[in-house]
């Protein structure tokens, strides 16, 4: 599975086309991974931008936990999907942002591409001007995360 690792500071054009890094291209390239899904996040003013075969084992994940017979679980379903869009790259490596989805991440010219494991989210560069927590609650709640998967490691030995 590819992950995506980076910060990377971009433009978009006047038409709303934006180029792809090539950091996060080659790692798409290198996975035969042609196809794209784009929507916005369900949390964050930001979009997501899915691999194919990501956004399918996402899909397959929601659907799992879908109940056919219940109306809201299906609203719910048909919403998320029905909020994305397929892209392909062009041969210089860009995509079309459509305008709904920029005015939603509230994104005018400048972006950021951040690589989150599987998937890219893209933000208005002007909203990551700083980092999302202050540095001694990263580190906290970073270790507040890691702590009980250590603990259960060395239990395990």
């Amino acid at each position: 599975m590819e992950r995506f690792l980076g910060n990377i500071e971009s433009k978009i054009d006047t038409k709303g086309r934006a180029f792809l890094p090539a950091v996060f291209r080659k790692i798409l390239q290198a996975n035969s991974e042609g196809m794209l899904v784009l929507r916005a996040h369900v949390d964050e003013p930001c979009l997501v931008l899915y691999p194919i075969s990501v956004w399918n084992k996402r899909i397959d994940d929601i659907k799992a936990n879908v109940n056919a017979f219940d109306t809201e679980s299906e609203m719910v379903f048909r919403q998320f999907v029905s909020e994305a869009e397929m892209l392909t790259l062009d041969a210089n490596g860009r995509f079309l942002i459509p305008k709904r989805l920029l005015d939603l991440a509230e994104i005018k010219l400048s972006v950021k591409f951040l690589g989150v494991s599987d998937v890219i989210e893209i933000w208005a560069a002007e909203k990551l001007e700083k980092p999302f927590l202050p540095k001694n609650e990263f580190s906290m709640k970073l270790k507040a995360l890691m702590v009980p998967r250590i603990k259960k490691e060395q239990s395990d030995e």
